[in-house]
């Protein structure tokens, strides 16, 4: 373990303003996306799509890192390029998941185990010869009636310092992802609790397994109602509410706080980032980045329905939803970015109107 480069490693993830780009989907889950949108579900269209998100123009402007799934590290351009060569000549971070996914949790109805820990090392061992410099593991939470019970919450913590430990151990940056879920019916105290107690009991279990806190990065939801709430919180409220529970249970000593979307619209998360930096990031010991998936992949993956025509106006959708979430850590993102990227793209001069016409037709 090199401290030095885990530590330089993290910095550089949360430098300059970036975040990542989550585009780690299972085979499946990338599946039931395209099937949504009547795309072909093979192995050459994941490909394809994945290769446009990483040939974007100006991608690494917005973007730090990028987490890649199984297969799309071992992938090619349609040249015959490597995915890694792409990612490394743009300047960008590589990273890799390395979970197998969340499975029903023994005797705990309803709760979900992250497994994968089988095998983890050797796993680890070939991604780092491959390129990766960061790893992610995920770990989801449902808030329910009882639920979560606190044996779901440490089971799901112990994996997860187990896995920081051993990415540390192989050179790698951990990044810690426990997701507490948008689904249900709670209100934003409800979320904001239970988003504190996983928090601790997850870092109780990080400072157990000796991992070092300044060469990882925690990849939290924000504190929000859940999506069936009667009261759906203010842009302010949800802020204050995701930053005063992260000053509660979150060391200091943490590179970056890197925030999951969890299914809100593109919009909102980066609304809701904004409001975080634009009121607090000068009084926060550790920066408020993003590591969104649908949040910033979703307008481009339904601009370009697995049509290479409409390559160029999906990359341009995927890079502005990039640049709103770059404007968003630095507290200067606003409606008036959407407003004039809207009006752009009504005109019937952009990559984008003609593709949707196309749709159309």
């Amino acid at each position: 373990m090199n401290t030095q480069d885990l530590i330089d490693t993290a910095h550089s993830i949360v430098a300059a303003d970036k975040g990542l780009l989550a585009m780690d989907e299972s085979n499946g889950t990338c599946n039931k996306r395209f099937a949504a949108l009547g795309i072909p579900q093979d192995e050459e269209t994941r490909r394809a799509y994945r290769e446009l998100i990483l040939t974007t123009p100006g991608l690494s402007k917005c973007i730090s890192g990028v987490i890649l799934y199984d297969e799309t590290i071992r992938q090619q351009k349609e040249d015959g390029t490597p995915f890694l060569k792409v990612i490394n000549d743009a300047g960008i971070i590589a990273g890799i998941k390395v979970d197998t996914g969340a499975k029903d949790m023994a005797r705990y109805p309803g709760e979900k185990i992250t497994e994968g820990l089988d095998g983890l090392r050797e796993r680890l061992s070939e991604y780092s010869r491959m390129g990766a410099r960061f790893c992610k593991w995920r770990a989801v939470i449902a808030i329910g009636n009882g639920t979560p019970n606190r044996g779901c919450i440490e089971a799901n913590a112990q994996a997860l310092a187990r896995y920081a430990a051993l990415c540390q151990e192989a050179n790698l940056v951990p990044v810690v992802e426990p997701e507490v879920l948008m689904s249900g019916d709670h209100n934003l105290k409800r979320c904001s609790d239970t988003t504190e107690e996983v928090l601790r009991i997850v870092f109780e279990q990080l400072y157990s397994q000796r991992v070092m806190l300044e060469g990882m990065i925690l990849k939290p939801n924000m504190v929000l109602p859940g999506l069936s709430c009667a009261e759906q919180e203010s842009v302010d409220a949800v802020a204050s509410a995701t930053v005063q529970c992260l000053l509660r249970s979150v060391p200091a000593a943490v590179s970056g706080i890197a925030f999951l979307s969890g299914g809100q619209s593109a919009e909102l998360a980066s609304a809701r980032l904004n409001m975080m930096n634009s009121m607090f990031k000068s009084q926060l010991p550790w920066a408020l980045a993003f590591s969104f998936a649908r949040a910033i992949q979703k307008p481009a993956l339904e601009i370009w329905q697995g049509k290479k025509s409409h390559v160029s106006a999906a990359q341009e959708a995927l890079y502005h939803r990039a640049l709103c979430n770059q404007a968003a850590r630095r507290g200067q993102y606003d409606a008036a970015m959407e407003a004039e990227y809207a009006e752009k793209n009504t005109s019937g001069d952009s990559e984008i109107s003609r593709a949707n016409t196309r749709i159309k037709l």
